[in-house]
């Protein structure tokens, strides 16, 4: 499923017009994205936690070349998935 899919069922369910499923379905992920890029946490009920973790810096290796290359450290999106979902998917 993509995010089209997630559009179809949207206006599936709101009986709008397509572009109003799809204006909505982007608004979420964006709202999501901000937050995010501001280092806070999005929890929605029944789906889980995203926010953000620091990984640290590191050593890494070109796979081609076999040269050392320095990996900065950086904040990445994390997902924490609810009791809900977890069990729901089991």
């Amino acid at each position: 499923m993509n995010k089209q899919d997630i559009a179809e069922k949207v206006h599936g369910v709101l009986g709008s017009t397509k572009a109003d499923a799809e204006r909505a379905v982007e608004t979420m992920i964006d709202c999501i994205v901000t937050e995010l890029k501001s280092g806070g946490e999005v929890s929605v009920a029944g789906l889980g936690i995203f926010k953000t973790k620091m990984r640290a810096a590191r050593q890494a290796r070109n796979p081609r070349t076999g040269a050392t290359v320095q990996v900065p450290a950086m904040r990445v999106p994390k997902f924490q998935p609810a009791k809900a979902l977890k069990e729901a998917v089991k």
